[in-house]
C-alpha cells in the first residue's frame, strides 16, 4: 500500500476513475471532506458504490474514513458501508485506548466480520497515548498519521523536518510495539511536489507503509519514494533462503556479502518480501 487516494464521498463521479488510478488504496471520505449538511447523502452514495459490482471487482485497497465514534454520524456511517466490499475503516479523532475500543465493539455490533481498524494519531492526547491506541482492540492494524490537524492544534511549523520527524518517529515506535503499520498522511500543498517527496522520502525511512495522496498527481511520488528496487528484493530474498540454510546446520546469525546477518535483518528481508506482495519468496 505505497499510495492512498483521498476520494471525497460527495463526489461519486470520482469514485470510478479512483479506482482506475495507479494508486494501491483508496480511501473514501465521509469526514473532513464532507460539510455537515451533505452527510446524508454521501454516506448513501458511497454505501451503493461499495455494494456494487465495480467495487467489488476491484484489487485496490478499500478504505472509508468515517466519523468520529463521538458524532451523530458514526453508527449511520458504519452500517452503510459495511453493506459493500470495505477492506479497513479509517477511525478518526480517537485519543485514547478506551475510545478505540468502544468504536471497535460498536462495529462488532454491527457486522459478523468487521473490517480492521487503521486509526489516526491527529492530537496531542492521541499522540502522548498512541501506543496504547495501537493495542486497544486486535481489530487495529495500523496507525495513520495527521500532522496538519496535530501540528494546528499547537502551532507547530508543518515545513520544518525536525518538527515532522519527532512526530513520525514517535508514532512509529507506537505502532511497532504494538505490531502494527504506520502509514503516513497527507501533504496539503498541491503545488509543493518537492516538499511531498521530501516528506515521503523521510517516512519511508523511518520504515513507514506509504503515504496519503490528496491528488492523483502525487500517487507516481508516493509509489516511488515506497516502491522497492528489483535490488533490494533480490538481496531480501537472498536473506531469507541463507537464513533458512543457516537454520538447518543449526545457526541463527550468518555472514552474507560481508555483513553479519541475525534475526533483526531476517525478520527485516521477510517483511519486505510479504509487502511486496505474492512471488516474491525466495
Amino acid at each position: 500500500m505505497r499510495s492512498k487516494l483521498f476520494v471525497p464521498a460527495t463526489r461519486a463521479d470520482f469514485f470510478a476513475k479512483a479506482l482506475a488510478s495507479d494508486a494501491d488504496a483508496i480511501a473514501f471520505d465521509l469526514e473532513d471532506a464532507v460539510p455537515e449538511d451533505a452527510k446524508a447523502s454521501a454516506r448513501t452514495q458511497l454505501g451503493e458504490f461499495l455494494a456494487s459490482d465495480v467495487a467489488g471487482a476491484t484489487s485496490k485497497v478499500i478504505i472509508v474514513r468515517v466519523n468520529a465514534p463521538d458524532t451523530a454520524h458514526f453508527n449511520e456511517d458504519v452500517a452503510s458501508v459495511l453493506r459493500g466490499r470495505i477492506d479497513l475503516i479509517n477511525l478518526p479523532k480517537c485519543d485514547d485506548g478506551a475510545a478505540v475500543r468502544a468504536a471497535a465493539e460498536r462495529m462488532a455490533a454491527a457486522a459478523e466480520a468487521p473490517p480492521k481498524l487503521l486509526v489516526n494519531i491527529e492530537t496531542p492526547r492521541g499522540l502522548a497515548r498512541a501506543a496504547e491506541i495501537a493495542s486497544a482492540h486486535p481489530m487495529v492494524v495500523g496507525l495513520q498519521v495527521g500532522l496538519n490537524d496535530l501540528f494546528a492544534s499547537l502551532g507547530i511549523e508543518r515545513r520544518r523536518q525536525e518538527h515532522v520527524h519527532a512526530a513520525l518517529w514517535s508514532i512509529r515506535l507506537a505502532a511497532g510495539e504494538a505490531g502494527c503499520f504506520a502509514y503516513d498522511g497527507a501533504w496539503p500543498d498541491l503545488g509543493d511536489e518537492q516538499g511531498y517527496r521530501t516528506e515521503a522520502e523521510l517516512a519511508r525511512s523511518l520504515g513507514y507503509l506509504g503515504k496519503s495522496c490528496v491528488h492523483p498527481k502525487q500517487i507516481a511520488i508516493a509509489n516511488a519514494v515506497f516502491g522497492l528496487d528489483q535490488a533490494t528484493l533480490d538481496r531480501a530474498r537472498r536473506i531469507v533462503a541463507a537464513a533458512r540454510a543457516a537454520e538447518l546446520d543449526g545457526r541463527g546469525a550468518f555472514t552474507l556479502d560481508g555483513e553479519m546477518i541475525d534475526r533483526p535483518a531476517i525478520q527485516q528481508a521477510e517483511t519486505m518480501l510479504a509487502a511486496a506482495g505474492p512471488g516474491q519468496e525466495p
